[in-house]
């Protein structure tokens, strides 16, 4: 599982729906805008047209 905060079993686990709602969104983001997949060998936001080049962490801040 990719989302620790889904667990409560880790200190990331999220006690509140914003916080919860906010770490979503990132990984969601990260998923599918940074993240190279191996079967595609590119990101999925590549792959559908979204954008034209790989987005970075230095992006979204």
């Amino acid at each position: 599982m990719q989302m620790r905060g889904f667990t409560r079993l880790t200190n990331a686990f999220s006690k509140k729906l914003r916080n919860l709602e906010a770490a979503v969104d990132i990984h969601f983001f990260m998923y599918n805008f940074c993240r190279i997949h191996q079967s595609l060998r590119v990101t999925p936001a590549m792959r559908a047209k979204i954008t034209k080049i790989g987005s970075g962490i230095g992006k979204i801040c």
